[in-house]
């Protein structure tokens, strides 16, 4: 059975689409479109979870969520 991942997405100032995976320090990638950048992101979570095969992956984190304040 597979994991469930969460990803930020953001578009930054050149207009691409750019995706962090929160479990997965380090684990991010870009794209021109979300549908590309999904796929892409796909790509990455398995690439990651192939190079640290045999090191333990703490899936016990749970996501809570994303607050914008203004200050």
């Amino acid at each position: 059975m597979g994991h469930k991942f969460t990803v930020i997405i953001e578009k930054d100032e050149d207009g691409w689409f750019v995706s962090e995976v929160v479990e997965l320090p380090g684990c991010h990638t870009q794209g021109k479109t979300v549908e590309q950048l999904l796929e892409r992101t796909k790509e990455a979570i398995k690439a990651y979870l192939e190079t640290d095969e045999g090191q333990e992956i703490d899936f016990s984190t749970k996501f809570v969520g994303v607050q914008q304040i203004e200050v």
